[in-house]
C-alpha cells in the first residue's frame, strides 16, 4: 500500500475564489450567506443562499469550451487548474494513463430546464443544440475536464448526495494507495442556481432567518432552524507520496484513511449508528485511537435532526472528551455535493496557515451538542490530524482522516 500525498488545492466558494481570500474568511469567521432577491420575487420560503463574488473563469478556458460546461463545471476547472499549479505539475506530467479524474456531483439541473424551455418555445428539438447534452449529464465535470486536461487514467463522477465530494476524494486516495494510479485530480462541485433549490425550499428544509443572513447557518446550535444552500467547486491533487517526494513537490498533507458506511434506514433522516460506523472504520483503517484526532471538521449542516445525529455519533466514538469540533458550513452554508471535498480543502488551509476555524453562530448547545467541544472562537494553532465527516440522503456516509506533519 502506498502513502497518499496532498500536493495541491483549489477552491471557488462563497468565502472567496482564491486560497488567501478563503483563508481570511475562515480565520475571521466571515459568512458568505446573502439574501437572493430573485428567490424573494419567485416566492421562495427562504431566499437565503451562499453567493460567489467576483469569479473569473481560468484564462485557458475559451468560450467554445464553455458551451459544454455548466457554471459549476467551469468553477471546477478553475479550481483544478489552481490545484495543479500549486502542485507544480506541468501539462505533460498529467497527460498520461497514470493520472485520473474523480469528482463528486449529483445533479446538473439548470441544463435540463434550459433544454425543455427551448423545446417548448421553439416547437422542435433541433433548436436545442449539442452543448446542452454534455451540460445536463451528472458526469459533466469529469467528461469536460478529461477533454481539457487530456488525462488518460480514471475518469468518472461519484453521485452520492451530500457525501459525493468525500467519497470522490476517498476513492481517489484508494486508487493511489492500491497502485492503480500515480496521481488523481479529485474534488466536488455544486450548482448554486435557484432552479436546483426550489424543491428543497418546498420541503421547508431551509433557514428563514432572512433579517440576518450571516447568522442563519447555525450548526449544532439549539436555535438552528434549517440549512442554507450554497455551492461552488473544490479540487485536490493527490499523488503517490514517494513520487511526489522524488519530484521535489511541496507536500501539504496526507490522506491516511478513507472509510464509508450506509445507514440502511431512512431516506432523509441520518442515523447516528451509521455515521458512527464510518468514524470507527476510519480510525481503524488509520491505525489510530480517538485521542489521536486533533480536530473534527464536521458535516453539520444546521438541520435539527442531522446535527443531532452527528453529534451523538461523535460522542459514541470519542466519549466524554472530544477533540475541537466545528462546521465550516456555519460560514459557507451547505455546499451539498461539493461539501466533502471542500472540507478537505478548508482543513489543508487551516493546517498550512496555523489555525482552526470557528463554528460561528453557536450560542447555546442542545442535549446532543453539549457533549462536544465546539470551537466558538478561532484557535490559533494548526491541527496535525483532522477527521472530515460527510453524510448524504439515502444514509451514505464518508470519513476521511488527514495528517499534517508540520
Amino acid at each position: 500500500m502506498h502513502k497518499v500525498a496532498i500536493t495541491g488545492i483549489g477552491i471557488i466558494s462563497c468565502l472567496g475564489t482564491d486560497i488567501e481570500a478563503v483563508a481570511s474568511s475562515l480565520r475571521l469567521g466571515k459568512s458568505g450567506i446573502v439574501v437572493d432577491k430573485k428567490r424573494q420575487e419567485l416566492g421562495f420560503r427562504s431566499p437565503l443562499t451562499g453567493a460567489i463574488q467576483n469569479f473569473t473563469p481560468h484564462r485557458t478556458l475559451s468560450r467554445k469550451h464553455q458551451k459544454t460546461m455548466p457554471d459549476f463545471a467551469v468553477q471546477a476547472y478553475t479550481a483544478a487548474m489552481d490545484a495543479i499549479f500549486m502542485a507544480g505539475l506541468a501539462p505533460e506530467e498529467i497527460q498520461n494513463g497514470e493520472t485520473g479524474l474523480i469528482f463528486g456531483c449529483d445533479s446538473s439541473c439548470i441544463a435540463a430546464i434550459e433544454q425543455a424551455r427551448i423545446l417548448l418555445e421553439e416547437g422542435e428539438t433541433k433548436a436545442i443544440g449539442s452543448g446542452l447534452i454534455f451540460r445536463s449529464m451528472t458526469s459533466t465535470i469529469t467528461m469536460n475536464l478529461n477533454t481539457l486536461l487530456k488525462t488518460k487514467g480514471a475518469c468518472w463522477s461519484i453521485s452520492s448526495a451530500c457525501s459525493s465530494g468525500g467519497h470522490a476524494v476517498g476513492q481517489a486516495a484508494d486508487l493511489i494507495a492500491l497502485g492503480r494510479q500515480e496521481r488523481v485530480i479529485c474534488g466536488g462541485a455544486q450548482e448554486i442556481n435557484w432552479e436546483s433549490m426550489c424543491s428543497f425550499d418546498g420541503l421547508g428544509a431551509f433557514s428563514t432567518r432572512i433579517d440576518a443572513p450571516e447568522t442563519a447557518s447555525r450548526p449544532f446550535d439549539e436555535g438552528r432552524d434549517g440549512l442554507v444552500p450554497s455551492g461552488g467547486a473544490a479540487a485536490i491533487v493527490l499523488e503517490r507520496y514517494d513520487l511526489a517526494e522524488k519530484r521535489g513537490a511541496k507536500i501539504l498533507g496526507e490522506i491516511v484513511s478513507y472509510a464509508f458506511s450506509s445507514d440502511g434506514d431512512n431516506i432523509s433522516v441520518p442515523s447516528k449508528e451509521g455515521i458512527a460506523s464510518a468514524l470507527k472504520r476510519g480510525l481503524n483503517n488509520a491505525g489510530m485511537k480517538p485521542s489521536d484526532i486533533e480536530y473534527i471538521c464536521a458535516h453539520a449542516t444546521s438541520t435539527p435532526l442531522g446535527d443531532a445525529a452527528e453529534a451523538d455519533s461523535i460522542s459514541i466514538v470519542f466519549g466524554e472528551k472530544t477533540p475541537p469540533v466545528s462546521s465550516t458550513k456555519s460560514m459557507t452554508g451547505h455546499e451539498l455535493w461539493m461539501s466533502g471535498a471542500s472540507q478537505v480543502v478548508y482543513s489543508v488551509i487551516m493546517a498550512q496557515q496555523g489555525f482552526i476555524a470557528p463554528n460561528i453562530n453557536f450560542e447555546k448547545p442542545d442535549q446532543s451538542s453539549e457533549k462536544l467541544n465546539i470551537v466558538r472562537e478561532t484557535i490559533l494553532r494548526p491541527p496535525r490530524t483532522v477527521l472530515c465527516n460527510s453524510a448524504g440522503f439515502g444514509g451514505t456516509n464518508s470519513c476521511l482522516i488527514l495528517r499534517f506533519d508540520l
